[in-house]
């Protein structure tokens, strides 16, 4: 394992093909690629998707993150003028009923007391105040139920680097997505069908389901070239009594946490006591896990592959090491693997299989 840890952000760049972003989702989930990346040697073997169970052993645990991600793009117009606005629902606002953090384009034309149309009046939003980076918070007016309204209205916020138009709303969300509050997918998951979630309990591994609604800040580039400058973004999480309860049995027991996604990952090490045991609990993290991150809950990742100097890359490079992960996305690049949210995807294991 290397032991030099860089908080340079450069040392965390590596040379991507733009062809090798996936832009569309596999039919069958659980055909993707794997690669199997061992935390203490570097050794890469390639599989298939569904070979994951063979890397998992009884009394082990999966964590997956059942968030559900809404349908939160809107095209609407300006009442008064008719002009199009793009709104993107980035979180509810717990505290005001029907109230939304939103993002804005054309944001000049959003000032305080703009009200905007969607759907020939289906659903109209009123800006009530202008908040950080530009942010508007809106509350909507509408009859009925707003998730039904935001169904029909709404589009799926797809990350920056898609650009095809994605035409089975539901293969961007994970199987077992339940809580809707997500404006991104947590994208691991969408590997699993219901077929192999049911052969990995039946092997003896509990599925423990933790919540964080994730936000459109895991795709802000880290900007500063010392990566303990970048401002990192919140994101809300629950874990219930029987969550913590599987997690911590596990433990006890002498088996692995094998996390599924960076953002189950970030959700368990952000309430991890030193033991590694966690309570059940909700809340705000803005946890950034970087090399020399010592992690307390999480033995295993199971990961897409993830943009070049980005935060999560950087947590990938702090359970495996850098240069172990480094090496590992140079040989996908060679080997043609797909990257990003629709692309294939990364077990971080040891070999104590």
């Amino acid at each position: 394992m290397d032991m030099q840890e860089t908080t340079n952000l450069h040392d965390y760049y590596y040379d991507l093909p733009e062809e090798l972003i996936a832009q569309d989702p596999l039919t069958d989930r659980a055909s993707s690629r794997l690669m199997i990346l061992d935390k203490e040697t570097g050794q890469v073997t390639h599989k298939i998707f569904k070979d994951v169970i063979d890397y998992l052993n009884p009394g082990d645990c999966l964590v997956i993150n059942d968030t559900k991600v809404i349908p939160a793009r809107l095209i609407g117009s300006k009442v008064d003028t008719g002009a199009t606005i793009e709104v993107l629902l980035l979180k509810r606002k717990p505290d005001l009923k029907d109230t939304w953090e939103v993002l804005v384009k054309p944001g000049k034309k959003a000032k305080v007391g703009a009200r905007i149309s969607f759907g020939d009046g289906k659903l109209v939003g009123e800006i009530i105040d202008i908040v950080d980076e530009g942010n508007r918070i809106i509350k909507f007016e509408y009859d009925g139920i707003f998730e039904e309204i935001l169904d029909q209205l709404g589009q799926m916020p797809l990350p920056p680097y898609i650009t095809h138009k994605l035409e089975d709303k539901t293969m961007y969300n994970t199987v077992y997505a339940t809580h809707n509050g997500s404006a991104a997918a947590p994208t691991a998951g969408l590997h699993f069908t219901e077929e192999l979630l049911a052969k990995i309990e039946e092997k003896g591994i509990k599925i423990a389901r933790v919540t964080l609604h994730v936000g459109l800040g895991t795709f802000r580039p880290v900007k500063v070239e010392n990566i303990l400058e970048h401002h990192m973004h919140s994101e809300f999480y629950m874990v219930d009594e029987k969550a913590a309860e599987i997690v911590n049995s596990t433990i006890d027991n002498g088996g692995r946490v094998v996390s599924v996604g960076t953002t189950s990952t970030r959700t368990l090490e952000s309430i991890a006591q030193e033991d590694g045991h966690i309570q059940a609990c909700s809340g705000w993290t803005q946890i950034f896990i970087y090399p020399g991150y010592k992690f307390k809950t999480v033995d295993c990742l199971i990961t897409n592959f993830h943009l070049p100097e980005s935060t999560l890359v950087m947590l990938v490079s702090a359970l495996a090491g850098r240069e172990h992960v480094l090496d590992a996305y140079k040989i996908a690049v060679e080997n043609k693997y797909r990257f990003f949210s629709f692309g294939d995807a990364m077990m971080i294991t040891d070999t104590k299989k």
